[in-house]
């Protein structure tokens, strides 16, 4: 007699077992199977939670189109929405990014810097999971992207 549902060629992965509590440490080795996956559950997270802000906007946005016959009532409501469709398109962006380092997850290049190939601490990706490059490669980036605008 044989479960049915179950392979028995199918393993466990570790990824599935993430304890709720962990957290990257410095002495485990870099970007293993249980860092790449607390990234990944963050990143999705992260994502859900901007999609769900934007589809209660479009529904805010739907249900508040009104005739407001005071003109100055009708400019304010005007720029909360300017102001509500701006954070959304640079929340739109913050997906494209979320998404592009989900595929560096999913491509095992996640953590190192696009610039010098280095890994990117540990601190950095958890204050900024989409990010590209380590905290020196990003300053002189922004230092040469200065004197540029400076010319």
């Amino acid at each position: 007699m044989t479960d049915i549902g179950v392979d028995e060629g199918a393993e466990m992965k570790p990824e599935n077992f993430l304890p709720e509590d962990y957290r990257p440490a410095e002495d485990e080795p870099f970007m293993n199977e249980r860092q790449t996956e607390y990234f990944r559950r963050k990143l999705l997270a992260w994502k859900a939670e901007l999609m769900s802000d934007s589809r209660d906007t479009i529904e805010a946005l739907q249900e508040g189109t009104r005739n407001i016959p005071d003109v100055t009532d009708r400019a304010s409501e005007e720029t909360d929405r300017a102001l509500e469709l701006r954070t959304r398109d640079r929340q739109r962006k913050l997906v494209n990014k979320i998404d592009q380092a989900l595929r560096r997850i999913d491509e095992g290049e996640y953590g190192y810097c696009e610039v010098t190939g280095e890994p990117i601490s540990l601190k950095r990706l958890d204050a900024r999971p989409i990010a590209t490059m380590s905290l020196e490669a990003q300053e002189r980036h922004e230092r040469r992207e200065k004197v540029h605008r400076d010319d």
